[in-house]
């Protein structure tokens, strides 16, 4: 099995790229996907997400406009957050990759893949990238979403030359949906991975 990590900065079409992946076979693993799941109505993060920030879930599970509020500009809460998020995240992610063990490829969908070190857990690395114009415009059609906000998230990710440079495959995602398929096609087929639809 060919694991490839797959990342790419904010507004850039990750999401869409993985889509892709899942169409045309390609099992797919979704960190923040996972994260919804574990924080939301029954969610197995939610009472130790309350426990270390109060007042921050109810009914529907974890509030993230609420629990942004409590660790955005905080790095020590935002640690505290992570301590509790990613062993779960990573737990999700050996249980994928252990019902998957049969398929030639299989792809991680990692937000911060280089800037919190999951790199090293990959095989091969597709970067998905978009001029800045267009990154721009999507993220901020994104409802909630703020110029000083979106510059905010900027600063925090790895900035997409050096994601680009240090990939093995780039995405374009800044043309058609057409091409940017073809280009997912074309990684699928360099890594032998392609198991039908």
């Amino acid at each position: 099995m060919i694991t490839l990590g797959l990342t790419g900065s904010i507004g850039m079409g990750k999401s869409t790229v993985a889509a892709m992946f899942a169409e045309e076979g390609v099992p797919v693993f979704d960190a923040d996907a996972e994260v919804h799941k574990l924080q939301g109505p029954g969610g197995a993060l939610v009472a130790a997400i309350e426990a270390e920030f109060p007042d921050t879930t109810g009914d529907k599970g974890v509030n993230r406009t609420l629990l942004g509020e409590a660790v955005f500009g905080n790095p020590e809460a935002f640690a505290r957050l992570e301590a509790i998020v990613h062993p779960a995240v990573a737990e999700a992610r050996a249980a994928f990759l252990e019902t998957n063990a049969t398929a030639p490829l299989v792809l991680l969908d990692v937000p911060l893949l280089y800037e919190a070190g999951g790199w090293a857990s990959v095989d091969k690395i597709a970067v998905v990238s978009a001029p800045p114009e267009i990154q721009r415009a999507r993220t901020l059609a994104r409802p909630g979403m703020t110029e000083s906000r979106f510059e905010s998230i900027l600063a925090k990710q790895l900035p997409d030359a050096e994601k680009r440079a240090r990939a093995d495959f780039v995405i374009p995602t800044g043309g058609t949906l057409t091409e940017t398929r073809e280009a997912v096609r074309a990684v699928i087929a360099c890594l032998g991975g392609a198991t039908g639809r």
